[in-house]
This record gives C-alpha cells, structure tokens and sequence, in this order.
C-alpha cells in the first residue's frame, strides 16, 4: 500500500496573466473580481467562510474545458459552485483560486419523453425540470428541500436527496449519462449501459475528480394515486417507532418525515401548515400508486401509528392541503432562521431501530455543550438532521455547535451508521472519515482523487481528511508529483 499521506494545501494569490487570460475569454460580463462581490461566494449553507481570488461565469463546454486549461498552465486550484445551497461547504474555496460559477449553463438541452429523460446543462434549476414536463404527465424524483433554488449540477455533486428518497433513491439513481472536463481540460461522456460505471463514480464526488457539464435524467411518470398523512404523537419516541414498525410491516411510503415538538412550532409559526402547536412530534407520511393499492396502504399505516399511540391521524383531503403540509417541511431551515441568527444542520445516518436512541442522545448532546436543537429528518431511511441553534456573534457558540455535530456523528458512526445521507462529506466532515473508513480504504479513495486529478487542483480540502487526527491524509492543490 502506498503511503496515505498528502501534503498541506494553501492560498495562493492568482497570477496575473490567469486573470488576464480568462477575462479576455469570457468578456468582462463574464466574471466577478470586486472584494464586495467575491464576498458572496465564499460561504454555502454551511458554517465555514473562503473566498475565491476571481469567479468566472461560462456559457458551454468548451468555456469550461478552456478555463481548466487556462487555469492549469499555473496550477491554479478551481472550484464549481451550483446556486450555493449545500450544507457541507463543497462549495467553498479552501484554497482561494477560481470559482466556476454554472448560473448561465442553465438550459434544458432535451426532453425526449418516448424514452422517458431529459439533457441538461449544470445550472438547471432541480424544480424547473419537473415543471417542464408536468403537464405531460412526467417529473424528476429527487427532490431537495431546496429544490426551488438548487441545480442539477450541485444535485450530481452532492448525490442529493430529498423527502422522497425513501422510495425513488438519490440522485445517482436517476442520472443516465454525464459530459465532463477533467483537470486537463479534455471532454469526456460516460456510457449509459456498458463498461464501469463511471455516472455512479462521479455523482456524489463532490467536485473533486470532474467538472460536470451536461447531464442527462431519468424522468417519471406520475403516480395516479397520491395520499398525504399527518400522525400527531404526544412523544416522540412513539413517533420514531411507529417509524420502524411501518418497515417491519412491509410497507414502503414514497416519504416519512418526522419533525419534534420544537421544530413543528417554528415550522407552524412561520407556515401555519395546520401542525399542531402541542405535539411532541408528528410524522408526514405520503403514499402514492394505484387508487387500490395506496387506500389499502393508508389503512395499514393508520393501524400501525394507532397501535404506535398516535393521538391523531389526518389525511390530506385537497391538493391545497397536501401543498401546505409540505410548504411545512419544505421551509423548515427558514423557520428556523426566524428564531436563530445562525444554525448548523447536520446529515447523519441511522438504522430506523436506531432512531428513537439517537434523538435521546441528541438531547443529552444538547444539554452537554449547552446548544439548542431542533429535529426534523427523513425517518424513512434515518437520515438524521438535527439543527443545532447558535448566534455566531456569541464567542464560542458557533464552537459549541460545532462540537455538538461531531459528538452526533460519532453517535451515528457508533449505531451503525454514516455521518452523511445526502449532504456530502465537504469540509464539514472530511475530518470523520477515518472514523469511517480504515486507512486502507482511505487510500483506494485517495488513488482515485488522483486518477482523475493527479495535480490535485479540482476543489482542494474536500472529502479526504486534511491532516488533523492520527490518520493524516493531506491535500496539496499545488504539488503535481503526488504518485498513486
């Protein structure tokens, strides 16, 4: 085995006839350099800040293959930003360099509904694809909380979730094919049936082997039977095993969401979705199908959270009510947001046997560093996403909050889980990974980081550790003699 070992990335300022470079292929519409504007691109939905030196804004493939080239000539590390809303910090730069920022690749290129999918460009908005294809009777699964505003690119960076995950999977479950520019600037596709499966390598690699610049998409035909379910429960403990026991019974909703006493008021106050302000917890349990299949369902689910203690039982009875049940859920981190000046949200995995120890457990963590947490996940596949409350301003909160995710994770690692069911390993959890992986099986990621990016400059400090804990696995964005 070779040794695992990576040097320490760093900032460099960018050269001047990179710039020079790029600002003469792009125009001057085409990139941002100002302080006050690189300013908002060095933070995503998570805690950490790094600004890049320039951000370039291209309008196809071949911008994007020459940028990478451009860029290499120096070594210059280059980052790709979708809109911004991971919760890991993919998205940040570690080691400053170029943004590449997908905004103005936002074109549906194709939708070839006889064979059911869709090309497009990175910057396609998650929801938009379903609304193209809605009225033909078609929609795009995956469906992040932020799918008003994420990107399909962002969504294959980060192998995105959603609600419904539970029973149409993540995002590597719905991408036929990609175009990509590897850090050399070629252009490369991956087949869509033959040969290794290099889609399922690079959706969820987090920016770090290929830049993704066209994607094709499995669309779906919508169900004909849609029923949405709210069970109330005066604890929460009998809300999570309700959670497991629909699963011994089995039957699989297309969504289980569970949200606590503390998240349902901020939820409602901010909605007023119809959660009761009383509730220790509820479950938002939705069915879709056949008209038989889906009413025999609901019947069985309604035994189960009655058996489970469930003090009420509402079905949607409207379209309207469904849509604010989940404007509910969907709005939760904005909810949150009117009650706290910042917030950490974390994305561990469970068993769904494990659920209801875990929010224990994140009561005790609570308590322990003196934070506030609030639960609201997808209890279908126990994809925990505790929302830790802080006011950064506060000396040594945002240290807390800190403290308090990483206790969770080890929690979760510790019950047989993972410390990311959707987010992404980012920034935010690199440094876990060795509590995760071995050292061995570290180093298989690492030869593939470098198969792909052998000079290391595709977003440095991300996924692999960067040397803090025994197992120091480092990364150098800047040294092209690292050797698999």
């Amino acid at each position: 085995m070779s040794s695992p070992c990576f040097e320490t990335f760093e900032r460099k300022p960018l050269p001047v006839e990179v710039k020079a470079a790029l600002i003469e292929l792009l125009g001057p519409r085409g990139y941002l350099d100002r302080p006050e504007d690189l300013t908002l691109y060095e933070y995503d939905g998570s805690v950490d800040k790094a600004a890049p030196e320039l951000v370039v804004f291209p309008r196809t493939t071949e911008e994007v293959a020459e940028i990478v080239r451009i860029t290499a000539l120096h070594q210059v590390p280059i980052v790709g930003r979708g809109a911004g809303t991971g919760l890991s910090g993919g998205a940040i730069p570690r080691a400053g360099g170029v943004t590449i920022g997908f905004s103005r690749m936002n074109k549906i290129l194709e939708i070839d509904l006889l064979n059911e999918r869709a090309a497009l460009q990175p910057g396609v908005v998650n929801l938009d694809i379903t609304l193209a294809v809605q009225a033909d009777g078609y929609f795009y699964a995956p469906d992040p909380s932020s799918q008003k505003a994420c990107t399909i690119g962002g969504n294959v960076a980060e192998n995105s979730g959603g609600p419904h995950t539970l029973a149409y999977g993540v995002t590597t479950n719905h991408v036929l094919a990609l175009e990509f520019v590897l850090p050399d600037g070629t252009i490369h596709n991956t087949g869509e049936s033959c040969g290794y499966d290099l889609t399922g390598l690079l959706t969820g690699s987090e920016g770090t082997m290929a830049l993704v610049t066209k994607i094709t998409v499995r669309l779906m035909r919508q169900p004909e039977k849609i029923k949405t379910i709210l069970a109330v429960y005066n604890s929460a403990s009998d809300a999570a095993d309700t959670v497991a026991e629909i699963t011994a019974c089995a039957i699989t909703p297309v969504a289980v969401e569970m949200l606590d006493g503390d998240m349902l008021r901020m939820v409602e106050e901010a909605t007023h979705a119809g959660y009761p302000m009383d509730a220790a917890a509820v479950l938002l349990i939705e069915l879709e199908g056949l008209v038989e299949a889906v009413e025999e369902q609901a019947e069985q689910i309604r035994e189960v959270c009655q058996r489970c203690n469930a003090r009420e039982f509402r079905v949607a009875k409207t379209a309207e009510e469904r849509d604010l049940l989940w404007k509910g859920r969907k709005n939760a981190f904005g909810a949150a947001g009117r009650v706290s000046p910042s917030y950490y949200v974390q994305d561990g995995v469970v068993p769904r046997t494990q659920i209801a120890p875990t929010l224990r457990f994140i009561a005790e963590v609570a308590e322990r560093h003196q934070v506030r947490i609030s639960n609201i996940f997808h209890a279908g596949d126990g994809n925990m996403h505790p929302i830790i409350l802080f006011n950064s301003r506060v000396p040594g909160e945002l240290e807390r909050a800190k403290a308090a995710g990483e206790d969770i994770l080890a929690y979760c690692i510790k019950v047989g889980g993972s410390i990311t069911g959707e987010h992404g390993v980012g920034m935010e959890k690199n440094e876990m990974m060795d509590k995760l992986f071995n050292a061995d099986s570290l180093d298989y990621i690492r030869k593939f980081k470098l198969l792909f990016d052998p000079a290391l400059r595709l977003n440095p400090g991300k996924v692999l550790p960067t040397g803090r804990g025994c197992l120091e696995i480092r990364q150098s964005p800047l040294n092209s003699r690292n050797t698999v």
